[in-house]
């Protein structure tokens, strides 16, 4: 069974860091598109960012210049780093992976067949 274990949340004020881990399996990290995604309550899930196989990183407009995806090859971990923190990022974050596009990324959370437990982030005025 395909696990992707987050880590990482916190309560931050506005303007703060914080980073969100998420370890895969080996295959999973090597082979599949990696992702996160975000769900604010009563707003549509949101894909955040974006890893595909090759490296290729797709981020959304809303946190471009301010979250960076990247991956650290020893311990097979996806990272999120998220600066310049503001209210409207408050959401539950999951990691998510999907191996059904040649390692290419989806846009949608429906394509994604591999979820983490999400991890809470609080950003305050």
């Amino acid at each position: 069974q395909v696990q992707l274990v987050e880590s990482g949340g916190g309560s931050v004020q506005t303007g703060g860091s914080l980073r969100l881990s998420c370890v895969a399996s080996g295959y999973i990290y090597r082979n599949y598109c990696m992702a996160w995604f975000r769900q604010a309550p009563g707003k549509e899930r949101e894909r955040v960012a974006c890893i595909a196989k090759n490296g290729y990183t797709t981020y959304a407009d809303s946190v471009k210049g301010r979250f960076t995806i990247s991956k650290d090859n020893a311990t097979l971990t996806l990272y999120l780093q998220m600066n310049s923190l503001k209210p409207e990022d408050t959401a539950l974050y999951y990691c998510a992976a999907t191996g059904s596009y040649g390692g290419w990324c989806p846009l949608s959370g429906a394509d994604f067949g591999h979820w983490g437990q999400g991890t809470q982030v609080t950003v305050s005025s």
